[in-house]
């Protein structure tokens, strides 16, 4: 599967390695423009590609949202994604590790009316860059010992595909059920964000 990514640093580079050493192709972009990925391109090796961000929406068969997340809005064309998974992996904070009062809606909720014709997924948004790196691949994180990624969101077939490739970077994936109470669990100052669990500690978390 081709997955691309918009948003290259510190994360959305752990994200690209780790799908290519699971197999997988990438397409990256970021808001600098194709020529700037150059050496995360080379250093991928034939996997990977780099393209501007409505070009990657339009390769990829999965696309991750990866970048801050006042930069969303207006970033691709709505017809771009129309029909497409569309995972958002963006966190909405007000100030350095502050998150942003959005009321009663969720991040992902705005996300979803920006782009109204995506198949959106909340996921991938709530592990540190440093563990998600290393984690799936640790010999010690086996069966339900695997370091979880939640998934939430209203389209059962896509929140399916989200959790193959979770599964196939070595993690464990845990529905946290629709995008609006399962976002809200997963964004910043929600109760998962940033809270490695595995996948025995977040299932009994869950079923609580």
């Amino acid at each position: 599967m081709q997955t691309g990514i918009i948003g290259t640093g510190r994360i959305g580079t752990v994200l690209a390695r780790i799908l290519v050493a699971a197999g997988h192709q990438v397409v990256l972009a970021n808001a600098r423009g194709p020529q700037t990925l150059g050496p995360l391109v080379a250093e991928l090796g034939p996997a990977a590609s780099a393209a501007h961000p409505a070009e990657a929406a339009g390769r990829a068969e999965l696309l991750v949202l990866m970048l801050p997340f006042d930069s969303v809005r207006g970033l691709l064309p709505q017809e771009a994604v129309r029909d497409t998974l569309l995972v958002d992996a963006t966190n909405a904070f007000s100030g350095p590790g502050a998150p942003r009062d959005l009321g009663t809606r969720g991040s992902s909720e705005l996300v979803a009316d920006w782009y109204p014709g995506a198949r959106l997924v909340k996921s991938l948004n709530t592990m540190h860059f440093e563990t998600l790196a290393v984690a799936g691949t640790a010999p010690e994180r086996k069966g339900s010992e695997r370091l979880a990624h939640f998934v939430a969101g209203d389209d059962a077939k896509a929140k399916e595909i989200v959790a193959g490739i979770i599964t196939d970077l070595g993690f464990a994936p845990v529905d946290t059920g629709p995008l609006h109470s399962g976002g809200i669990l997963q964004q910043p100052g929600g109760p998962l964000f940033n809270r490695p669990l595995t996948e025995a500690q977040a299932l009994a978390w869950i079923s609580n």
